[in-house]
């Protein structure tokens, strides 16, 4: 019995010996009206004291007291400056003209005022005997401002500035008093004790040289902030008075009750616009935080609910007080904190505008060119009127940008239908769209149907067939009877996940039907057809995987001679000489190929022995030595092949090599 060896430590002995070597080697959409513009920026402070409005500029004024600065954004809260230096600074109010931002600066017992186009400081005035301002508001072009135990005044229209204490007659203030005031109220000054179980409210003219007491009430419960409306009638504030949750409205006559604005717990803010329009803020972990209330309706046209962004189960929440209108009512301003500590400036557009809801519903599925019907309704908690009018949209293949139909109306009750005859197939998307008005936010609704479209016959050639290693074979893609498009693509998609599928040609089919593409074969390829279809046409593929045989060779060394025995080619080895074959076969990473011997038996039949499979080189060579069979008249033969699957790899079809023949004599 003959040793393995080989040139590179592989063999196989012949003859009898080898059966022993052998032995062991893949939409109804409806939405309510949307604000414009919301937005939200983190704000660079550690508290807040008071929020301002500056409309002619845009920009928002927010007061930081624990470091001492004044932070100023834009209305999407970008910061645009910052001024420091100011310890304590709380209460903002903005001059009449939009030239000044006045502060006080609780700490230092003064107010400085800030020109609003460089956010630079211009002045400092002095409150010497007013300890701890803190509040402050703009009456027909004076300052007043709240401070510890009293209210006073600051009047910079003269030469020299003037500052007046002890301005608030009738009542003996203990903190720095709550003020409140309207543009559009002048003489009109409003004042409050802050969070108190009983807290005494007044009302001033301020229209002549001291202020005049108009009247003065002690009053229930706990608050956080007032406001005076723009007719100077009534005074807002946040306090829970003994039956709920609200925002009370009180005359200013003799400050007797009006009305209230239910809200949810716990109010603290409120805010009116120059219209009238009430944004009441209300510091609810888990309700709305701002609530927008046309003047006598109790029911709030609008809510904002902020969402959490800290790590507690409640969301953020509504800082005191810090709520305020841009001047021309076209948004609402208000600062967050989470659970971190964080302070958000958000900014809510068309506040003064109620959400519409509105719903569309389209048939899931419609044959084309025949009538279908599509429903919807618009409602809100602001009453429409019946035949309130809705655009319509149809959105298909043959027109992407949409074609306009006619309007529809709405029933008393919102509904409205209307029917249409859809010309594309695929997918088509009707939109409603409500363009809003002066009290009530635009609402759009969506939805699609699927239209049929005829089916599209689509076929490929080849499939299953089986080529040499390289050939270049012409695939036929046949495409039938389609309404616009007779665009065809052809996409290659070789075994093997380090080559990608690639798109071989695209172009239109000839006058038969037909497009053809070459691909080289050089693995077996998946081959695809694609018709993306058109109006009317379905899309459709056809696929055809075609086979690559490898390329393989076997040269033999180590004979002394060839020849022939009848018509096949030997050669010849003297019985003590190892045969070395080499083949050499398409390299793929970690391929073998199977090396097969078998001998010719005195029946004159050959007998398989056995085969075994040996890695190929990265230059695709596999070099194999026979040991001599020490015998002679022995004949055998011998052959390589790639078998998919079995050779490492599938990327191409079983390959058998030829046959070479070998006999062995003295």
């Amino acid at each position: 019995m003959h040793a393995v060896r080989s040139a590179r430590t592989r063999g196989i002995s012949t003859a009898t010996a080898l059966a022993v070597l052998f032995g062991s080697v893949a939409l109804t959409a409806g939405t309510a009206g949307t604000a414009a513009a919301d937005s939200a920026e983190v704000l660079p402070v550690s508290a807040v004291g008071d929020i301002v409005v500056d409309g002619a500029h845009q920009r928002v004024y927010v007061s930081d007291p624990l470091v001492g600065k004044i932070v100023v954004t834009d209305y999407a809260g970008k910061v645009e400056g910052t001024l420091t230096g100011l310890p304590g600074v709380s209460g903002l109010t903005l001059s009449a003209d939009s030239g000044q931002v006045y502060a006080a600066v609780t700490d230092k017992n003064r107010i400085v005022s800030v020109e609003t186009t460089t956010y630079t400081q211009t002045a400092s005035y002095d409150l010497t005997g007013a300890k701890g301002p803190a509040t402050l508001e703009t009456v027909d072009g004076t300052v007043w401002f709240g401070y510890e135990g009293g209210i006073g005044s600051l009047d910079t229209s003269g030469a020299e500035p003037v500052v007046k204490l002890a301005q608030g007659p009738g009542v003996d203030w203990e903190g720095a008093p709550l003020l409140g005031a309207d543009p559009k109220a002048p003489g009109v000054l409003v004042a409050g004790e802050k969070a108190g179980t009983w807290a005494d409210v007044a009302v001033y003219d301020v229209s002549g040289a001291e202020p005049a007491l108009r009247t003065t009430k002690t009053l229930t419960g706990n608050f956080e902030d007032l406001d005076l409306t723009p007719d100077g009638e009534q005074v807002l504030t946040t306090w829970d008075d003994g039956h709920g949750y609200a925002f009370p409205a009180y005359s200013t006559k003799d400050l007797t009750r009006e009305t209230r604005y239910p809200t949810a717990p716990y109010p603290n803010a409120v805010a009116i616009a120059p219209d009238g329009t009430i944004a009441g803020g209300s510091m609810s972990a888990y309700d709305p935080d701002v609530h927008i209330y046309r003047p006598g309706v109790k029911v709030p046209v609008r809510e904002y609910d902020f969402p959490n962004t800290g790590d507690t189960s409640g969301a953020d929440k509504l800082v005191p007080a810090a709520l305020a209108w841009a001047p021309d009512a076209s948004r609402v301003f208000a600062v967050s904190v989470n659970s971190h500590g964080t302070f958000t400036l958000r900014s809510m557009g068309e506040p003064g505008k109620s959400l519409p809801a509105l719903t569309l519903d389209a048939p899931e599925k419609a044959p084309r060119a025949k009538p279908l019907t599509v429903t919807g309704k618009l409602t809100d908690t602001v009453p429409l009127p019946a035949g309130t009018p809705l655009s319509i949209t149809r959105t298909d293949a043959e027109s992407p940008s949409g074609t306009a139909l006619p309007d529809v109306r709405t029933a008393a009750d919102g509904s409205f239908a209307f029917t249409d005859s859809p010309p594309a197939g695929g997918k088509v998307t009707y939109k409603a769209s409500y363009a809003g008005d002066a009290t009530h936010a635009a609402a759009s609704a969506s939805d699609e149907t699927e239209v049929a479209r005829s089916k599209t016959t689509l076929t490929l050639d080849k499939n299953g067939k089986v080529y040499g290693y390289g050939a270049d074979v012409s695939f036929t893609a046949h495409l039938g009877t389609t309404y616009k498009n007779r665009t065809v693509e052809i996409w290659a998609d070789p075994y093997g996940a380090d080559k990608p599928n690639k798109l071989v040609k695209k172009g239109a089919v000839n006058s038969r039907g037909d497009l053809k593409a070459t691909v080289d074969m050089r693995r077996d390829t998946k081959v695809t057809a694609v018709f993306s279809g058109d109006a009317r046409s379905a899309s459709a593929t056809a696929t055809s995987t075609a086979y690559a045989r490898v390329k393989i060779s076997t040269a033999v060394s180590k004979h002394y001679r060839t020849g022939t025995i009848g018509s096949t080619k030997y050669h010849y080895f003297h019985k003590n000489t190892g045969p070395a074959l080499t083949t050499t076969m398409t390299y793929h990473k970690d391929r073998k190929q199977r090396f097969t011997i078998e001998v010719y038996g005195a029946d004159r039949k050959w007998h398989a022995v056995g085969s075994k499979y040996f890695k190929l080189a990265p230059d695709g060579t596999s070099p194999v030595r026979l040991d001599a069979p020490g015998e002679s008249g022995l004949r055998a033969r011998v052959r390589s092949s790639y078998v998919n699957g079995s050779s490492g790899d599938d990327v191409n079809a079983t390959t058998h090599g030829g046959w070479k023949y070998l006999i062995f004599t003295r």
